[in-house]
């Protein structure tokens, strides 16, 4: 299935790149390929700034800074799986895979939930410690006011 998507995410990319070059080929945007890229990338990075900022600082609200740092280091492996996928290719020291990538990804996915299964089981009992702490102190305070 995520092998799908990325495929699918390429295509959609190539796509739009053929479409913005026929449009530029046809005279209608006079830009060279650099002029093109700094364009489309400025404007795609602005876009989502306005859709990834309140979401961060709602997370951020909600003190969820895990959720953001997943994201963030979710974005990084992603860059860091193609640029190794395309240092491969350009020193030919392995073949450019996308199964490469969807791998490393899933090996991070995979550790990623190992570590979170941890976490999740060192706040419980932090949070079974407070609750019997909580209670003890309770009990000690009823037993003053007898």
């Amino acid at each position: 299935m995520f092998t799908k998507l990325m495929y699918w995410i390429v295509t959609q990319i190539a796509r739009i790149h053929d479409w913005l070059g026929r449009l530029n080929n046809s005279g209608e945007i006079p830009l060279n390929d650099k002029q093109l890229h700094f364009v489309v990338i400025g404007l795609i990075g602005l876009f989502l700034i306005f859709i990834v900022y309140p979401i961060f600082k709602k997370l951020a609200e909600k003190n969820h800074t895990m959720v953001i740092a997943w994201i963030y280091v979710f974005t990084l492996m992603v860059v860091l799986t193609f640029a190794i996928e395309i240092g491969q290719g350009y020193t030919h020291t392995g073949v450019v895979e996308m199964a490469d990538v969807v791998y490393g990804l899933a090996g991070f996915l995979f550790m990623f939930a190992i570590f979170s299964i941890i976490r999740m089981m060192y706040h419980l009992i932090l949070k079974l410690i407070a609750m019997n702490r909580n209670a003890e102190t309770q009990d000690e305070i009823k037993t003053q006011n007898h």
